[in-house]
């Protein structure tokens, strides 16, 4: 056979050899043991019930999850999101319900061009001078619901206020956003150990001060400790107790009584009327049969958003391309209204939420929009215009 036959033959084999489809690699880390599995678990379960909705490829592409625990410990996160990027080489980093544990993996994974995408953790760190364009938070800006708090609070007259949260990154936000639109006094600031189970010197300094009404942050198992302590102290029916992401889907089948009537906010409901909710909400109810936490909402969310994005650009082949499609953020939301600030953090509705009793059901009901299309304070000092 001449060369030039041979040269034929090789490009012929070539032309006709079908070239692999890419693959799109999602590294979802989120605390999968210990008491704070609590939350993690609900957000695996609605994120695999998100791949199973858009029949298990995001933008119709062939799609690898790798799901890892980061244990609630930052340098665990740190290294789960080292191995995805460099050995795995995964698409997007997602996931990540702890800020400290955002902010250890920040860097490193937006450094290495990936896409670092928060199905909760919304640090303030991140969301003013040090916003990155390879990074997008799917949930929430930590100071946002707390101040939809602060002012539903100021409205109310009450004038006296008792805050309290665990001591990092987020609980430091959520206080911090409280405080800046409440207009009374702060009877005391307290910052507990995150994890903490045991409050009873907490509630002892609480009732000294004698406050008019209490303001926590405290979710998962540690809400849940803190308001069966409370409600035990008989302090439920004498200072009323206001929360963020405190009183929810999690903690209310365990708490049940010691919640209603406790007010809270948030930016999603189980009872908002729009069609993505009610598929994911139903969904859930019959995969796994219980109402699904707002946690969960949010990473089904994630599915949503990754899956709109990769479709509108084609493919994750160009990153320019890809990243304007998820800034664009009309992607189906539970949520019903969102989009993104130019910091790449959600403008979004504040709800004001309420324990109740629904004939046995331990539920929480919408009872009025806040504030609408919330954006959060740090925006104006991040450099990025799009």
């Amino acid at each position: 056979m001449s060369k030039r036959i041979l040269g034929m033959t090789i490009a012929l084999a070539m032309a006709t050899t079908p070239v692999a489809a890419e693959t799109v690699k999602v590294g979802f880390i989120t605390t999968l043991s210990g008491g704070a599995a609590i939350i993690g678990k609900p957000m695996k379960n609605a994120f695999e019930l998100g791949m199973e909705h858009v029949g298990g490829k995001l933008g119709g592409m062939d799609t690898e999850i790798i799901f890892g625990d980061d244990k609630r410990k930052p340098d665990v996160a740190k290294q789960l999101a080292n191995k995805m990027v460099k050995k795995d080489r995964v698409d997007f980093v997602t996931g990540i319900i702890w800020s400290n544990l955002l902010i250890a993996i920040h860097g490193p994974v937006t450094r290495s061009k990936t896409f670092l995408i928060s199905s909760n953790a919304g640090p303030s760190a991140v969301a003013g001078k040090k916003c990155s364009e390879d990074f997008f938070n799917v949930a929430f800006q930590n100071d946002m619901m707390p101040e939809g708090m602060g002012q539903h609070m100021s409205a109310k007259k009450i004038d006296n206020v008792y805050i309290m949260a665990p001591n990092y990154q987020a609980g430091k936000d959520m206080m911090k956003g409280f405080k800046r639109t409440f207009n009374g006094k702060i009877a005391g600031e307290v910052y507990t150990k995150l994890g903490q189970k045991d409050y009873q010197a907490e509630i002892s300094a609480l009732r000294a001060a004698k406050p008019t009404a209490v303001f926590v942050f405290l979710p998962g198992g540690m809400g849940i400790n803190f308001i069966k302590q409370y409600a035990q102290a008989g302090l439920s029916d004498k200072i009323p107790l206001y929360s963020a992401y405190t009183v929810d889907a999690i903690s209310l089948p365990a708490l049940k009584e010691a919640a209603v009537g406790t007010f809270g906010v948030q930016h999603w409901s189980p009872d908002l009327g729009n069609s993505v909710n009610r598929r994911f909400v139903e969904g859930y109810r019959k995969k796994y049969g219980k109402t699904p936490p707002f946690y969960a909402a949010q990473a089904y969310d994630t599915v949503m958003f990754l899956d709109n994005a990769i479709r509108k650009a084609g493919g994750i082949s160009d990153r320019a391309k890809l990243r304007a499609a998820m800034r664009a953020g009309d992607f189906p939301t539970t949520r019903g209204t969102f989009k993104f600030n130019n910091n790449h953090f959600p403008i979004q509705n504040i709800y004001l939420r309420e324990a109740v009793n629904d004939n046995g059901n331990y539920v929480t009901k919408t009872r009025r929009v806040i504030i609408s299309a919330h954006g959060d304070s740090y925006a104006k000092s991040c450099p990025m215009k799009w």
